[in-house]
């Protein structure tokens, strides 16, 4: 699952600043995510493995971060550190993006309900 596909086009950031600002943005090398995430090279190379996380490459090859992957590479590592396996920690952290995403969905698909209709109507089966 990587969102880093499903970025919007239209507007690319131009400047230093702008990319900073941009989650999407692979501003941090393997050697300081893993710092950051206090983790190390291995568990990042397996979560790229999980095909979790996507790192872009640089020029020379180098795997590139985003924010964004580093916040997913945080909630797989909690789960971990819970005891779950990496696999299973994987799985549940999409699900629980893609459950995010259909509530959102639902929600902005459902017409808001009356005070004197507290349910939707039902519609023929």
């Amino acid at each position: 699952m990587t969102p880093d596909t499903n970025k919007p086009a239209d507007h690319e950031p131009q400047t230093t600043a702008e990319r900073f600002d941009d989650e999407h943005y692979p501003a941090y090398s393997m050697g300081r995510a893993a710092e950051l995430l206090n983790t190390s090279a291995n568990f990042l190379r397996s979560l790229d493995e999980a095909k979790l996380i996507e790192p872009q490459r640089s020029s020379g090859g180098h795997r590139r971060y985003s924010r964004h992957q580093l916040r997913l590479a945080a909630r797989v590592r909690a789960l971990v550190d819970q005891g779950t396996g990496l696999d299973a920690a994987c799985r549940i952290v999409t699900l629980e993006d893609q459950l995010e995403e259909a509530q959102a969905l639902n929600a902005k698909l459902t017409p808001p309900s009356t005070p004197d209709e507290p349910y939707p109507p039902l519609q023929s089966v």
